[in-house]
């Protein structure tokens, strides 16, 4: 009789044709946060096909979906995260067709493999991950409650990793209203451009005031439309992060503050608003190392980032405080590409991002059917889970 794992792996190969087809299909037609609708049309075809009952919309949003085969609620609870939003103006330059379709393969591989055993396989499918954030209101609508873990992968240029962190992130828009006027006549306007120019002064000045991994980073968006008329409307956005949201919450409550000062100072009406916060996330270790086997077993060896490595944001950190949860790192093996690039965008559908999405599958699987089957490794990662993460979700 064949193996579990051997099954799985047979099983993504049958798959193949299908989870390639969708990657490529997905990448061939970009959609932005919360618009997905084709990539969401395209899975649920093909999870229905392999008998998951698939629930959209989720969660309140359109373009999110909950697909599940086996019996909720009973026995293991196996959950995989599959995103496929796309960049603005760039496509998927962050390779999320590769995730959905790896993600999808995971499911209904290991689904099959646990045929007739008590228990579930649960894909959720996560919008707008690049924007909005949309895992941060499904968690907040308790979708990933009750899993045993919930797991993905994530392209990377050059690299195979487990065990990598996040920031906890958020998105601020500002905008001033102010008078137009001549500008041969000053007094008789409000000048919105100066407003949006004291609150970057102010946010230099604040700098050296927030914790030392801290980063903010901001545009203008709006600035005026002539240089002899006073603008009467202006506007900036900033990418605000830190080590862990308990600290990110007072950074944005300093920037609302120096934004209120900045409009003050002209006399211009403020706007300010900011996307969900996006929670640092805590990568389970015993899961990440679960994974791992699996992957070098699959012939790829994995590695543990330096402790000081340069990290982004996503938002499974508003998962990984609820569940354990891992999102491990596979490599596309062209070193040299950034991330959000266009030739991150064609690496996502070279034939090594083909041989990736078949890999993850396999691996993301397997760690599922380990999770499924060892009480001492359920035991392990709620262990790692109440410990590091648990303690960080009401922050």
């Amino acid at each position: 009789m064949m193996d579990p794992k051997q099954k799985i792996a047979a099983a993504v190969e049958r798959l193949a044709p299908e989870l390639i087809a969708l990657s490529h299909e997905v990448h061939a037609h970009p959609e932005l946060g919360m618009q997905e609708r084709q990539a969401v049309a395209w899975q649920k075809t093909l999870l229905e096909k392999y008998g998951f009952v698939v629930e959209n919309p989720c969660c309140g949003l359109d373009t999110a979906y909950r697909a599940v085969k086996g019996t909720l609620g009973k026995g293991p609870q196996i959950g995989f995260l599959s995103e496929y939003d796309a960049l603005n103006g760039l496509g998927h330059a962050c390779g999320h067709n590769m995730i959905c379709a790896a993600s999808c393969g995971a499911a209904i591989a290991l689904a099959e493999t646990l045929e007739g055993r008590e228990g579930a396989v649960v894909l959720f499918g996560t919008p707008a991950e690049e924007t909005s954030g949309g895992k941060i209101a499904m968690a907040d609508a308790g979708a990933f409650d009750g899993l045993d873990c919930a797991m993905m992968f994530h392209p990377n240029p050059s690299e195979n990793l487990v065990g990598a962190g996040s920031l906890a992130v958020t998105d601020v828009f500002v905008e001033f209203h102010g008078t137009s006027a001549h500008s041969s006549r000053p007094a008789l306007g409000v000048n919105a451009l100066t407003s949006t120019l004291h609150l970057f002064a102010a946010v230099n000045a604040q700098l050296h005031l927030w914790p030392n991994k801290s980063k903010i980073n901001g545009i203008v968006t709006a600035g005026g439309t002539a240089p002899n008329i006073i603008p009467e409307f202006s506007a900036c956005a900033f990418s605000m992060r830190a080590e862990k949201l308990n600290q990110l919450r007072p950074m944005y409550a300093d920037l609302e503050r120096l934004a209120r000062a900045a409009a003050a100072m002209t006399g211009a009406e403020l706007k300010i608003a900011h996307t969900p916060f996006c929670s640092e996330r805590y990568p389970n270790r015993p899961l990440d190392e679960a994974f791992k086997a699996n992957m070098e077993e699959l012939g790829e060896p994995m590695s543990w980032p330096e402790p000081d490595r340069m990290s982004g944001s996503s938002d499974i950190g508003n998962v990984s405080v609820r569940t354990p949860s891992i999102h491990p790192y596979l490599s596309l093996h062209a070193p040299g590409v950034g991330g959000h690039t266009p030739e991150l965008r064609e690496a996502a559908v070279s034939r090594r991002a083909d041989e990736v999405v078949l890999l993850a599958a396999k691996g993301l699987s397997m760690t599922g059917l380990d999770v499924f089957q060892s009480p001492d490794l359920r035991a392990a990662m709620k262990a790692d889970f109440e410990r590091n993460a648990l303690p960080n979700r009401a922050c």
